[in-house]
């Protein structure tokens, strides 16, 4: 399913990059056949490119916000150096079991820890300083979970945040707006002006901004 491109041109991109493992194939699988909401799965291009922004950086601690069936964590770790690791927040129990099953069937089992709770409290007990967040989680809270990031993020940190071009909804005007799309655009906004960050947003899959603090 393509969210931004094209559908041939989501296939063609998807064809040219490194496939998946067989685990996370599996996973991929199980989550389609097994669990709600399937076109939240991080899938291919993104799971690759979440693997080469952490290998890109050396992050040696990172924070996911958003497990669902554990696709992206798995990705990433595959990215970490020898010691990384990976804290990944979840509110589902059920997708928690389905995460950590194959968490455990990877080499990087050791290096991922999931935590099921509310994320922001979750955040408030871990404690910064983190390399590189992803933030993939639900919608209406994203903006409290970048305020509650940024002042975490290490010096030389990157926060990803999924969904900020929302299939395009952001782009359009509409009386009609879900909740989510309300808060998506506000965020976008709230971003864009935010002198304490240096921002850019990808057109990957349906959006990716990245975020650094300002020198």
């Amino acid at each position: 399913m393509a969210f931004i491109v094209r559908d041939e041109i989501e296939e063609y991109a998807a064809r040219h990059t490194t496939p998946p493992t067989d685990l996370l194939a599996a996973l991929a699988e199980e989550t389609r056949r097994t669990l709600q909401s399937p076109q939240m799965l991080t899938g291919t291009i993104e799971g690759r490119f979440l693997e080469l922004l952490v290998w890109g950086t050396q992050a040696r601690r990172v924070l996911e916000i958003g497990t669902y069936s554990g696709y992206s964590s798995l990705s990433m770790a595959a990215g970490l150096p020898p010691d990384g690791h990976i804290d990944t927040l979840e509110i589902s129990e059920r997708h928690a079991e389905v995460a950590r099953r194959y968490h455990a069937q990877s080499p990087h089992a050791d290096r991922i820890t999931v935590h099921v709770g509310p994320a922001l409290e979750s955040l408030e007990r871990l404690g910064g300083p983190w390399d590189l967040v992803f933030v993939d989680a639900d919608k209406v809270n994203y903006r409290a979970y970048y305020d509650a990031v940024l002042p975490q993020l290490a010096e030389r940190g990157l926060m990803a945040i999924d969904n900020t071009l929302w299939s395009g909804r952001v782009a359009e005007d509409g009386e009609n707006e879900t909740d989510e799309t309300r808060a998506l655009k506000a965020l976008n906004d709230h971003i864009a002006a935010d002198p304490r960050v240096v921002a850019v947003m990808l057109t990957v899959r349906d959006g990716v901004t990245l975020v650094r603090r300002a020198a």
